[in-house]
């Protein structure tokens, strides 16, 4: 049987919108995906839907109206979690913007994720904290299952609201090869390969750490993934666009955004410590191996909360005494609007010489003008050079992303198909709830165990930035900000594993000092993971970091001067991975 081609157009609500033109017309694939969801995006559908606006990402139907016709030409089906907050009404879109066009395209949409209006108990499923709020949203993560129902009832075009990203991937892997919920292994291979494709041109070159390597990024192609009946893939891209796709570029994506070794979702566990990358030929990488084990008895479920509001102004600090002249602008500004005043400030220095103040208030008014025109205030009787980087304006609306856990036994989905639901009898049941040992311990091939901490024997060493030899791809996770490192060869793995250490980290990166950080081996990857607990707060939305999903975390941790034994440095030919 053939490889099923799944294609990807969209990695994230504003992402390229001649994408899936770009990839329907550049070569074969079968299926057109794309993830329009995150954490953040769910909050701004509710702004949006609060605005009498769509609770869908209409861009979704921007990209659709170039390939419908094509892609029903060709027998391409359409998967999609641009549904958002209300794939029923994304769906009847889809419908008026075929008839529009002259089409008759069948489509599905999925519910049941959405848990507004049930009871939940909000504990937070990372940090154990009860909130006491009343919910903006609340969408299960759903799995595959339903996107694999609604392709094999004759679907054309399938719309979700809330499911992993990953399903985008799984769910037509489970339509075309039959995989009922005891295929773990072929699962996971897929989850594995949703999970590089999902972001679109990250698995392509795009925020790569060695992105001199990556040849016309700015015309970078997006991924497809090859999925084979056994869960194994070929990740690539359409022939003639920019980009690369390398073990390096894949193994970025792969520790993007994970927490352990153990990727658990709704259909499966994917084991990302058993994952093998080989190259496949130019532009081509394998992934094989992939160990599944049965799904959690729970879902996750993305709550959000409206916080308050928020106000930030950032001032320039140029020349000398930089550190003085942020002190005298605080002075100025306190004894204009106490500090105390508000739920909440965050100030911060940057070493670029930016002082950020971030203010939060339950009250628009005080997190307002109040504020800012405070700040403007101070302009001609404050430190010299004062200029701000910002004009004064009003506060602005935030919220907080809080995940929650609840028995999937307890969420059933529906699929409708043009409108109609399909009969509850026909659906295929969710995978049994069981515990994640039920087919006995870890596999003995890939050990959950910390990596080697071999004695390294003595060599002369030099002192060069960390990324010379070392990738790194960082992000958010709700709270947490995720770090994911990696080398090019066994022996800078051992290297690292042995020097990257969870306190050398922190004295790397002195910020990090008061969070709680877990790491994880990946020896088959050649890389680490470090999970950072709580840096982002109640997450990206309400985060004061200028730098709130932690993007720059990885290139900051390369940045830094370490010494390396010169028998693991590149040679001037050679980039590091």
């Amino acid at each position: 049987m053939t490889a099923l081609r799944i294609a990807n157009c969209s990695g994230f609500y504003g992402d390229r919108l001649s994408a899936a033109r770009e990839m329907v017309e550049g070569g074969p694939v079968d299926v057109l995906t794309g993830d329009w969801l995150a954490e953040l995006t769910m909050l701004i559908l509710a702004g949006n839907r609060l605005k009498g606006r769509p609770g869908y990402a209409p861009t979704f139907l921007r990209q659709l109206e170039d390939v419908l016709g094509p892609c029903l030409d060709r027998g391409i089906k359409i998967v999609t979690n641009a549904g958002g907050l209300d794939p029923a009404g994304c769906a009847e879109a889809v419908h008026e913007l075929a008839a529009r066009l002259g089409l008759s395209p069948a489509v599905a949409h999925v519910t049941g994720d959405d848990l507004m209006g049930r009871p939940l108990d909000l504990v937070n499923a990372d940090t154990g904290e009860r909130l006491d709020a009343e919910p903006l949203t609340a969408n299960a993560y759903l799995g595959g299952r339903p996107i694999a129902r609604a392709l094999a009832a004759g679907a054309d075009v399938v719309v979700t609201g809330r499911v992993t990203d990953a399903a985008l991937v799984t769910g037509p892997g489970m339509w075309r090869y039959g995989w009922g919920p005891d295929d773990l292994d072929a699962l996971a291979g897929s989850v594995v390969a949703g999970h590089v494709i999902e972001c679109g041109c990250q698995a392509t070159g795009g925020n790569y750490a060695f992105f001199q390597d990556v040849p016309d990024l700015a015309h970078c192609g997006f991924p497809i993934a090859e999925l084979h009946a056994d869960g194994s893939s070929v990740i690539t891209k359409h022939p003639g666009t920019g980009g690369l796709v390398s073990v390096g570029t894949v193994t970025a994506q792969l520790v993007y955004e994970i927490a352990g070794p153990r990727y658990p979702g709704p259909d499966v566990v994917a084991r990302f410590d058993t994952v093998t990358l080989s190259d496949d030929g130019p532009d081509r990488v394998r992934i094989t191996g992939t160990r599944g084990e049965p799904p959690p008895d729970t879902l996750k479920v993305a709550v959000t909360v409206p916080a308050g509001y928020r106000n930030t102004m950032t001032l320039v600090l140029t020349g000398l005494d930089v550190a003085d002249k942020a002190r005298v602008a605080e002075e100025a500004i306190w004894a204009r609007v106490p500090r105390e005043s508000f739920d909440q400030v965050d100030v911060t220095l940057t070493d670029r010489g930016l002082l950020r103040i971030t203010v939060m208030d339950r009250d628009r008014r005080t997190a307002g003008r109040v504020f800012s025109s405070a700040v403007v205030e101070t302009g001609l009787a404050g430190y010299p050079g004062f200029h701000a980087l910002t004009p004064p304006g009003d506060a602005s609306p935030y919220g907080i992303y809080w995940p929650v856990l609840v028995p999937a036994a307890e969420v059933p989905w529906t699929v409708h198909l043009d409108g109609r639901p399909l009969p509850q009898d026909s659906q295929d049941p969710a995978p049994a709830p069981v515990g994640k040992e039920a087919n006995g311990p870890a596999p003995a091939e890939a050990p959950l165990a910390p990596g080697r901490r071999e004695e390294m024997p003595v060599t002369r060493m030099r002192r060069i930035p960390l990324g010379r030899i070392m990738g790194a791809r960082s992000g958010d996770k709700g709270g947490n900000a995720n770090l994911g490192v990696w080398v090019g060869t066994p022996e800078r793995h051992a290297w690292l594993s042995a020097t990257l250490t969870v306190d050398r980290l922190k004295e790397l990166l002195p910020e990090l000092a008061p969070y709680r950080i877990d790491r994880h081996d990946l020896p088959n990857l050649r890389a680490l993971n470090f999970v950072v607990h709580g840096l982002l707060g109640r997450g990206v939305a309400a985060s004061p970091r200028m730098d709130p999903q932690a993007k720059a975390l990885g290139e900051e941790l390369r940045a830094c001067p370490v010494d390396v034994p010169e028998d693991l440095l590149p040679d001037s030919s050679e980039r590091p991975s």
